[in-house]
């Protein structure tokens, strides 16, 4: 895990959106804590425009929080609606 996303914070990010800290596989954790870290990578590319392998870690992780949230929307729309209002993510 990248050094910006300490243990506490990790473990925090899941106990508000995955239920408890244990419960890493959620797929709102796992959402949320994409979401977190493409925050973080979107600030680091306002300020740093030529770098090119972050900016392909953006968009691998893009992808993935896509992926699982059309499983979850397939899934439990109503645990989708949610999540995407609750991270504000979608309009």
């Amino acid at each position: 895990m990248a050094t910006y996303l300490t243990k506490e914070a990790k473990e925090e990010i899941f106990k508000e959106h995955g239920g408890t800290t244990a419960n890493t596989g959620s797929i709102e954790g796992q959402v949320a804590l994409f979401t977190f870290r493409i925050k973080k990578l979107s600030e680091h590319l306002l300020e740093n425009k030529k770098d090119h392998s972050s900016r392909r870690a953006l968009l691998a992780l893009v992808g993935k929080r896509k992926k699982l949230l059309n499983y979850l929307a397939d899934k439990d729309i109503t645990r989708y609606r949610a999540i995407i209002e609750k991270l504000s993510i979608r309009k």
